[in-house]
């Protein structure tokens, strides 16, 4: 099955619908798609559930997404460096499920690795248990968490062979591998498409049975979110 299309509008094409579910890797602007999301915002797909661990800056990143109003509801467990973000929330036009860190990563494996529901502490006792089963283990309190299944996951990997085999770089891998296994059809961005067999199995960090589609953009801008630079004492 040829996996490799040639743009990002392409690979995006006959998939994304309105009002789709769609996980979307990286970890601030660090390993996100980006190739992916700018077509996704020039599709014009409206009311989408986005998961991912946060939501970008105001202009990069799903942030852009939110601009549009193509997002109605963000599932995130981090939001705070997008303004926009923040004044559609307040303004009641941007629906938002907080989710502790762990617990979203634990969704997205779960979905991917066929298990409907798990519990954890975390949450227990605060907002994030409202309205979901309490249940007591070695008379410790757990709350019960659903499993994340979305539509479409769009991902983004350092290198990929014609099978669809992923290998990630450093922190980039972040939430990737799980927002690949938990989607119902995974896209992925990559910088690099070499042919099978080329990588070793040690390099492979995501078999290519997850991965539906692949596009190449060999030049990310890969923005930094914020930038810090230290002065030198005594320059």
């Amino acid at each position: 099955m040829k996996k490799l299309y040639p743009s990002a509008e392409a690979a995006l094409q006959g998939v994304v619908k309105d009002s789709q579910t769609l996980a979307v890797g990286g970890f601030g602007l660090c390993g996100i798609p980006e190739a992916l999301i700018e077509a996704l915002k020039a599709s014009g797909v409206q009311n989408l559930t986005v998961i991912s661990n946060n939501a970008g800056v105001d202009d990069f990143g799903l942030g852009k997404l939110l601009q549009t109003r193509q997002i109605k509801k963000m599932i995130a467990s981090y939001v705070g460096e997008n303004k926009e973000f923040e004044r559609q929330y307040l303004a009641g036009e941007l629906e938002l499920e907080f989710t502790p860190q762990g617990t979203l990563a634990e969704k997205l494996r779960a979905g991917g690795s066929g298990i409907p529901a798990f519990f954890t502490k975390t949450g227990v006792g605060t907002l994030v248990a409202e309205g979901k089963e309490l249940r007591e283990f070695d008379g410790e309190t757990y709350v019960m968490e659903r499993a994340l299944v979305p539509d479409v996951s769009l991902v983004k990997a350092w290198r990929a062979d014609q099978s669809g085999n992923l290998q990630f770089r450093l922190t980039a891998r972040n939430f990737n591998p799980a927002v690949a296994m938990a989607g119902k059809v995974c896209i992925v961005e990559v910088e690099e498409v070499v042919e099978t067999g080329a990588m070793v199995p040690d390099q492979i960090h995501l078999p290519g049975i997850y991965v539906h589609r692949i596009v190449c953009n060999p030049t990310p801008e890969k923005r930094i979110e914020k930038r810090t630079i230290t002065e030198k004492v005594g320059a």
